[in-house]
């Protein structure tokens, strides 16, 4: 699968310029060595893009390098972990709805965290920052920006006459970042620092923040009126 983007379009001749360099040994194996022949898919907005088809496919020979399995294999794999878990309907990359091409990439993705799978720094600059990214990612301890081991980094400030030792983390933001990505965010400050990477801090529901032994409100009352009772307060 070769994508790519059209650059000039002159009568019955197509300009494509292609994304990754190409491998012309593994072309020529393919066609027999002959000249191959190529299928141009307009993205109608309907249809999965091909931006969707690239991310998936990177993620998808990521899985295949690190489990042995070949491409082929790991994609059908990957097909059915997804019908499985969603319910959905047997689909194909080539023409599948662009609202099924998202929800399969968000549960290889899922898979891949599951699965301690590790990323190629370019596989991680394709996939999309949204909220549920970034969740996986604090969950998971990995940097929302390189993908290395990561901390939990508390956005909000405590604020002045704060106790940092007690603060209820419900409704404050986090951002799961490297040591090295965590110095440069306090060193540029917030603001400029998501605007560059083009990422949002999240806040995070009970759940979440459990899991991730953040403390909330709920537990320093518990512990209070445990204290009360023992008689250690």
């Amino acid at each position: 699968m070769i994508t790519g983007h059209v650059k000039n379009i002159k009568g019955r001749e197509i300009t494509i310029v292609s994304d990754d360099d190409l491998d012309m040994l593994r072309i020529a194996k393919l066609s027999d060595g002959n000249l191959p022949s190529a299928q141009v898919a307009i993205d109608d907005g309907r249809h999965i893009s091909a931006d969707q088809r690239k991310k998936a496919w990177a993620l998808i020979n990521d899985f295949a390098s690190y489990t042995g399995y070949l491409p082929q294999e790991m994609e059908q794999l990957m097909k059915i972990e997804y019908m499985i878990c969603s319910g959905a309907d047997w689909f194909s990359m080539t023409d599948c709805s662009m609202s099924t091409a998202a929800g399969f990439i968000t549960a290889m993705l899922d898979w891949g965290f599951a699965n301690d799978i590790p990323w190629t720094l370019k596989t991680w600059d394709m996939i999309p920052t949204d909220y549920h990214l970034t969740v996986q990612c604090l969950r998971h301890r990995k940097c929302i920006i390189c993908g290395k081991p990561a901390d939990v980094d508390h956005v909000t400030t405590v604020g002045m006459g704060n106790n940092r030792h007690r603060i209820d983390n419900r409704g404050r933001y986090f951002l799961p970042l490297c040591r090295v990505h965590h110095t440069i965010r306090h060193e540029m400050g917030v603001t400029s620092f998501t605007d560059m990477y083009h990422i949002k801090p999240v806040k995070l529901d009970d759940a979440t923040i459990k899991q991730l032994g953040l403390n909330t409100q709920a537990q320093f009352d518990e512990f209070d009126e445990r204290r009360s009772t023992d008689g250690t307060a």
